[in-house]
């Protein structure tokens, strides 16, 4: 079978456009001479910016009526040979129809009517793998039968140079600097502030540099983390772009953080990652690298997970000790 013009829809968020990667690069070789654009929310578009398999990125628009009728009117205008869903999601099944591709190919893992508006639809195996393995499930309906590879942020000589002078400028040049991202998306998905401090303190006192990150709405979260610290921590949150971000993760020793964007950045960079697992199984959404480990309790969580937690001290985020912490950071700077 052969598809020339590709559309692949991933309606979520950052962590989640990075773990499509895999299978952007199967498909890119298979099909050495096609075109595949990528559909994504605002804001996620920075992490597939110089993917060699990539040739477009589009945002989906929100919202206003001829703003809206003039996407449609283009995504049909675009005659997409196949259009390849991974959001398992209403509005990017309506997307799919839409486009009036021959091949549409999604999920449909809750068996909603959603799986009417493909041509394809993939058999239920989610929660059983690897959501990067998964998403390689769609590419069966093509004939393609292949194991992923890591996810990857592609960035150019340009970039790498601006991360390498904020390293010089910040005085971390050839000194040894561990990156902490504190924040998580839900609030019941993040480590106290308190243990990322004592985190922090004890690796400061161990020789390391440590820098905060995140976005700009998670410096309140990073100025508490900051407070209750005894040593001092470079914060860099709210003052790098996505792709500033992952430049500085080519350079750092480490990274330890929550189940959120930031630790698939990591990942995808070659950094070794340290990341804190709550309700989220990080057999099917932990980070793919050669060096990562995870911390999970494996909490049954269907009671509590949204919107919040009800067990108190005993919460999944809260079993998890400082001292494991350290026992698995210390584990990645032996190997």
């Amino acid at each position: 079978m052969t598809v020339l013009n590709i559309l692949v829809i991933k309606l979520r968020y950052i962590g989640d456009v990075i773990l499509t990667t895999p299978m952007i690069s199967i498909l890119s070789r298979r099909y050495p001479g096609s075109r595949i654009h990528f559909l994504v929310n605002k804001g996620t578009e920075d992490v597939l910016l110089g993917n060699p398999a990539v040739t477009s990125v589009t945002c989906v628009p929100r919202s206003g009526f001829r703003t809206l009728w003039k996407f449609f009117h283009e995504l049909r205008q675009s005659s997409f040979d196949c259009v390849i869903d991974l959001t398992d999601g209403d509005r990017s099944a309506l997307i799919s129809v839409m486009s009036r591709a021959p091949i549409r190919i999604g999920f449909n893992h809750e068996k909603r009517w959603r799986g009417k508006f493909y041509t394809h639809c993939i058999q239920n195996g989610y929660g059983t793998m690897h959501i990067v393995d998964y998403h390689t499930k769609a590419l069966e309906h093509l004939g393609i039968m292949e194991a992923a590879g890591n996810p990857e942020i592609v960035l150019s000589d340009e970039e790498i140079r601006v991360a390498r002078h904020l390293v010089e400028t910040m005085g971390l040049e050839g000194e040894p600097w561990i990156m902490i991202h504190p924040a998580a998306r839900y609030w019941f998905k993040a480590w106290p502030a308190e243990r990322f401090a004592a985190l922090g303190d004890t690796l400061v006192r161990k020789g390391f540099q440590v820098v905060m990150v995140g976005s700009e709405n998670e410096r309140e979260l990073a100025d508490r983390v900051m407070q209750a610290a005894h040593e001092k921590f470079i914060s860099l949150v709210g003052n790098t772009t996505i792709r500033e971000l992952a430049g500085l993760m080519k350079h750092c020793r480490l990274f330890v953080g929550n189940d959120a964007g930031p630790m698939h950045m990591a990942a995808a960079m070659g950094c070794p990652v340290v990341a804190l697992f709550g309700p989220t199984d990080p057999a099917v959404w932990g980070p793919r690298g050669a060096e990562c480990r995870t911390i999970y309790k494996g909490l049954d969580c269907r009671e509590c997970f949204h919107p919040g937690c009800q067990r108190g001290e005993q919460s999944c985020m809260k079993l998890i000790s400082v001292e494991e912490v350290l026992g698995k950071v210390s584990q990645l700077l032996s190997d």
